[in-house]
């Protein structure tokens, strides 16, 4: 069965509303731009505001790290893939989500987009601090952020780039496979580890033996 309406390199217009249709497209290489910064503000900030020393910095910013892979598993399962019932709410998740399953090598909607991406990032800022305090949450947040650049350029790659190796060609094979083959599996883009603990693997299909 097929599970997209088109795998050519195309921009499907979302919006009637020019501007809104200019921002909803997205180069992949803009959330290095922010995000990059940001980060290195926060190590800055770490070291210099709050005086933390390395053997802090590191642990925390590695943990956060970690912990970005458990929210991409979370936010790719529960959010991305939940399924409305509603007219309204099925047209959000198909802008958020289900356009990507639709238009899988469109390059334009691949990695978030800002207005999405930034604020995002700075509530999870102010939840990390909140619960841990702000001076450990500057590094934490730093590899958190690490991790959701190197999901959003690990992304683009599996589809844009015939990329190999026993790692990368691996995440490629199953995010292909996530979309091609079995949408309700396979949700770690970054990383397989939730998929394994919450049994969500992609299993490769035994080929059939002729009788």
């Amino acid at each position: 069965m097929k599970m997209y309406v088109s795998n050519k390199r195309e921009t499907p217009r979302m919006f009637q509303n020019d501007i809104a249709e200019f921002l909803s497209h997205v180069h992949w290489v803009v959330p290095l731009l922010f995000f990059v910064p940001i980060i290195a503000a926060l190590l800055f900030l770490s070291v210099e505001h709050y005086a933390l020393r390395i053997v802090t910095i590191v642990p925390l910013a590695l943990i956060g790290l970690a912990f970005w892979t458990f929210a991409e598993y979370f936010l790719h399962r529960f959010i991305f893939h939940y399924k409305p019932t509603s007219a309204w709410g099925a047209r959000i998740h198909w802008m958020f989500h289900g356009v990507h399953h639709d238009y899988p090598s469109d390059p334009l909607r691949l990695v978030m987009v800002p207005t999405i991406s930034l604020p995002l990032a700075g509530l999870f800022y102010f939840l990390f601090a909140a619960v841990m305090g702000f001076p450990a949450a500057a590094p934490f947040s730093a590899g958190f952020l690490t991790g959701y650049l190197f999901y959003d350029m690990t992304h683009y790659a599996v589809h844009h780039f015939p990329i190999k190796g026993k790692f990368f060609g691996r995440l490629r094979e199953l995010h292909m496979r996530h979309h091609f083959q079995d949408p309700e599996n396979g949700f770690g883009v970054s990383s397989p580890l939730w998929d394994m603990v919450f049994k969500t693997e992609l299993r490769r299909e035994k080929p059939q033996v002729a009788d």
